[in-house]
């Protein structure tokens, strides 16, 4: 048994069954969850962080969320809401939100005091703040969560197929019911583990880049190293 011939058969990749149309599902859930997760996880972070309380509530958040099992959380979604797309996104977008929320909340807590306490001396506006300064210094932390964030709803998709629904994970399934289709149950793992890498290499790129021209600007509007020494003064003593 060749366990690449389900994944290197042209025929397999086509049809609304086939690889290729699984593996669109499989985005689609997947960036969808990401989608409804940073809606929440941001602007909850970028709040936290810039306000610099509610720290306890981002721990509880994410150390409750991970402590649920993301297959009884599903069950439970599908009991409640029948199958489909729904619980699928549901399930997925929690599992996403506590990398996001903490890594949105670290990047304001480490951004630059010196340039947060410039910009509130320049008579910035809090909105302003954030925008101009504080958001712009995060932002490789941020994307970092969101990194985090990537890989786990992309391996934990698969779990879609047990809502009735689609993604890589229909593979897995459907070739452990067919006697001799583990060509296909390989197929299905192997392009989830090829797509989580994908991923995080183009996040990690990313992530990289954006901490270089952090620091970039970071050294540029550093006023220590101007090449310039302030000129001497000189004290008149007027008597009389």
């Amino acid at each position: 048994m060749n366990l690449f011939d389900h994944l290197l058969d042209p025929t397999k990749w086509t049809g609304g069954d086939g690889i290729g149309a699984r593996l669109l599902e499989h985005l689609f859930y997947s960036g969808v969850s990401l989608l409804a997760a940073m809606l929440i996880a941001i602007p909850l972070g970028i709040l936290i962080g810039h306000t610099r309380r509610g720290n306890v509530v981002v721990a509880g958040i994410s150390n409750a969320t991970r402590a649920i099992p993301t297959l009884g959380l599903l069950v439970l979604a599908v009991t409640l809401m029948g199958t489909g797309t729904l619980p699928v996104v549901l399930c997925l977008a929690v599992l996403a939100i506590p990398p996001i929320l903490n890594g949105t909340v670290s990047g304001f807590l480490n951004a630059d005091r010196d340039a947060v306490l410039a910009a509130h001396a320049m008579g910035m506006t809090p909105m302003q703040v954030i925008r101009r300064v504080e958001w712009p210094l995060a932002l490789p932390l941020v994307v970092s969560g969101v990194r985090s964030a990537v890989l786990q709803v992309i391996a934990t998709a698969t779990v879609a197929a047990m809502a009735a629904s689609g993604g890589l994970g229909r593979l897995v399934l459907d070739g452990q019911k067919r006697q001799g289709g583990y060509p296909e149950v390989f197929a299905g793992a192997v392009l989830v583990m090829a797509l989580a890498i994908a991923l995080d290499i183009a996040l990690g790129a990313l992530t990289a880049a954006l901490r270089r021209r952090t620091r970039g600007r970071t050294c540029k509007d550093d006023p220590k190293d101007t090449g310039t020494t302030a000129a001497p003064t000189e004290t008149v003593d007027a008597k009389g």
